[in-house]
């Protein structure tokens, strides 16, 4: 049948646990008592030393390529893969949003596949997937304004469609959250390599700060990484959380993972609290609180979009082909995660490109129903077992 249209490290230390993302934690360590503040909130000499500008930016582009997608899709009109391509890269001025067009050394592109641990000495994938991510744009900016039928690119329900029915936009969004955020954040700001790279240590222990700055080079770095999930903010009632902060909260809101958003918030508190305590031990607990919790939403979700495909088949192309587009750029998030005591992903770059291989191999790609329902679930479960969860627990959120 066929349409026709993270690992909790055990801890040297006493301290105070508590449950809530707004309350602070007292720590002892190496006989020295320190608090982690209750929101991400660090000053010296009366000034912030915190600072994510950068990634603030790249959140913004990001949400700007897909607001960009879904305004078009809207009034029924093409894409320009031009538009998208510079805003990839942030040339030609290309965002409504005057600032990240004047922020011209910020930009997605060289940020992709581009951390210390996983890209340094990869240049060959780095370069395939930063080609991956530029043809997904072009074929977006090639599907035009006819309707999506089988084997055939076009418009379905105000959204873009390859001819396979793959959703591109989808696969950027949800893929660059990997490539580019996941990868910044678990790979190369929280690695120790770039924590305690050069002098880092020595000049953090001793408050050495960064030239024309109020904070240390490591205390920067993992506030990078802590602006690649929360650096957009929210809106002023609490709304309109962006890319990871937002999936976060959706993950959380099944009873089956409801502490993961408070663990990855006290891990970047906590964390960050360690660090200019110079109690480096803490540090290095916390991050691996954050690379096992954050990778654990990213697997919850792919898991949740495939049987979220396979529960709408019967409802139609559009919402089984989003569903399912979803989940394919979810599970390209999994190549960028780092189990914790192996600086390895959960799933190999090719295990993950052997299960979308999969995903998109019935004929004429999604479109195929009868390979989707055969298939959906045996996925789900494959990426399920990896991360210690069941599908059962991820496909519904209750």
């Amino acid at each position: 049948m066929n349409f026709n249209k993270f690992l909790l490290a055990s801890l040297p230390v006493v301290s105070l646990v508590v449950s809530s993302c707004s309350k602070e934690e007292q720590v002892i360590a190496n006989d020295k008592t320190y608090v982690t503040p209750p929101t991400y909130t660090f000053d010296r000499n009366g000034a912030t030393t915190v600072n994510f500008s950068g990634q603030k930016s790249r959140i913004l582009m990001l949400q700007e390529i897909a607001d960009y997608v879904k305004t078009q899709g809207a009034g029924g009109l093409a894409v320009s893969d031009v538009k998208l391509l510079d805003m990839y890269a942030n040339t030609n001025s290309p965002f409504t949003n005057a600032e990240l067009n004047t922020s011209v050394t910020k930009q997605l592109k060289d940020k992709t596949a581009a951390s210390v641990d996983y890209f340094s000495s990869n240049s060959i994938e780095q370069a395939e997937e930063r080609t991956f991510f530029e043809n997904q744009l072009r074929i977006l900016g090639s599907v035009g304004t006819g309707a999506a039928t089988q084997g055939v690119a076009g418009i379905f329900e105000k959204r873009y469609y390859a001819a396979n029915g793959l959703e591109p936009v989808q696969v950027v969004l949800k893929g660059l959250m990997g490539a580019c955020f996941i990868d910044q954040i678990c790979n190369n700001y929280l690695s120790t390599k770039k924590l305690d790279a050069a002098t880092n240590k020595e000049d953090n222990t001793n408050k050495k700060l960064k030239s024309g700055t109020n904070y240390t080079q490591m205390e920067h770095a993992w506030d990078e990484a802590y602006g690649y999930v929360y650096g957009a903010g929210r809106d002023a009632d609490g709304k309109n959380a962006k890319f990871w902060d937002s999936y976060i909260d959706q993950v959380n809101a099944d009873k089956d993972f409801n502490t993961l958003k408070v663990d990855i918030n006290l891990a970047f508190r906590k964390g960050r609290a360690a660090i200019v305590n110079n109690d480096y031990v803490t540090r290095d607990a916390q991050i691996a609180i954050i690379k096992e919790k954050l990778a654990k939403v990213a697997a919850v979700r792919a898991v949740y979009y495939l049987m979220e495909g396979k529960k709408s088949l019967v409802n139609g192309a559009g919402k089984t082909f989003h569903a399912l587009s979803e989940g394919y750029g979810f599970i390209k998030c999994l190549r960028y995660t780092n189990k914790p005591g192996t600086n390895n992903p959960y799933l190999s770059k090719n295990e993950v490109d052997t299960i979308l291989k999969t995903l998109t191999a019935g004929k004429n790609g999604f479109w195929d129903v009868d390979y989707s329902k055969n298939n959906l679930e045996t996925l789900a479960k494959q990426i399920a077992d990896k991360f210690g969860f069941t599908v059962a627990q991820a496909e519904t959120v209750d």
